[in-house]
Formats: C-alpha cells, sequence, structure tokens
C-alpha cells in the first residue's frame, strides 16, 4: 500500500511540475498578450544575390512579371567565358515541383531587385514569356550558343582500314 502511494505521489509531482513549465507567465504576474495584439516582425531587406560574393543565392530566386505576378524562378546563371561576369539568367516559367515547365534565356540587364520580395522583376509578362524561344541547357552537352562541347565523331566505320 505504501509503494502504491509513493508511486501516486510521484506522479501528482511530476504531473504539477510538467504543467507548470508549460504555462506562460510574465514578471509581475500579467498575462501574454493575444498574438494578434501583438506587433508585427520587422522583416529586414534581402540582399541583391548579384551583388554579392556569393552568387549561389541567385539560382532558386522567384521571378515577378510586370504585372506583378510570378513568372517563375531562375533555375541557371550564364557566364561569357572572356569577362566571366553573368550575362544572362535562365527562368523557368511553369511545371510542377520543379520538373518540366519552359525555360528561357533573358539578358542581365532585364532583371532588377526588388529587396522588400527577396525576388527579381522583369519587364515582361508570363504569357510573354512562354511565347520565347526556348534555352536548350548544357545538360545536353550543348553550351549556351548552341555549339556542342563534345568533339564530334568520325563518321568513318570503326573497322575501316582493316
Amino acid at each position: 500500500m505504501r509503494a502504491i502511494s509513493i508511486a501516486a505521489a510521484s506522479a501528482v509531482a511530476l504531473l504539477t511540475v510538467s504543467a507548470y513549465a508549460q504555462s506562460p507567465s510574465m514578471p509581475g504576474g500579467a498575462s501574454p498578450s493575444h498574438p494578434a495584439t501583438a506587433p508585427a516582425a520587422v522583416k529586414m531587406p534581402v540582399p541583391n544575390p548579384l551583388k554579392q560574393a556569393d552568387v549561389s543565392k541567385i539560382t532558386g530566386a522567384a521571378v515577378y512579371g510586370s504585372d506583378g505576378k510570378e513568372i517563375g524562378d531562375v533555375t541557371t546563371e550564364l557566364m561569357r567565358p572572356d569577362s566571366k561576369k553573368i550575362d544572362q539568367l535562365v527562368v523557368r516559367s511553369g511545371g510542377i515541383l520543379g520538373i518540366g515547365g519552359h525555360e528561357v534565356a533573358m539578358p542581365i540587364d532585364k532583371f532588377s531587385w526588388n529587396s522588400a520580395k527577396g525576388a527579381f522583376e522583369v519587364d515582361t509578362t508570363a504569357k510573354q514569356v512562354k511565347s520565347m524561344a526556348a534555352w536548350k541547357g548544357s545538360s545536353s552537352s550543348t553550351s549556351a550558343s548552341g555549339s556542342s562541347s563534345l568533339p564530334r565523331k568520325s563518321s568513318a566505320p570503326a573497322n575501316a582500314g582493316k
């Protein structure tokens, strides 16, 4: 009987301590304010990723059109080999969960950074982007100019001259 009463007293003590730890309290015994009346968090402006030393933040950045609607996101940065400067950004419009969609390469001077949104803005709409020529990525071993980066194979048969 004594073991049961000790176990019961221990359980009550543990429950009381955990309930006490979960209840919010403020100094002076005041109750916390309702979240709806709490001041809104101040959103810090997002720095332009094109002006940063680490340009890895460019990929995935949202792109908004001149109508204020989201066009898509940046998938690739293209740079000029001679100057090593980013020359174009590839924007993907449409698709589901990053699969599919229409990709177009747009000159870097068409993009402006909106630090409040943390996104790029362009002076075109999603409809206009979908009517642009599609960008063929380098995943198929072609460069942005469309020329192959792999050496051409000879058209001569493999057993020629034997």
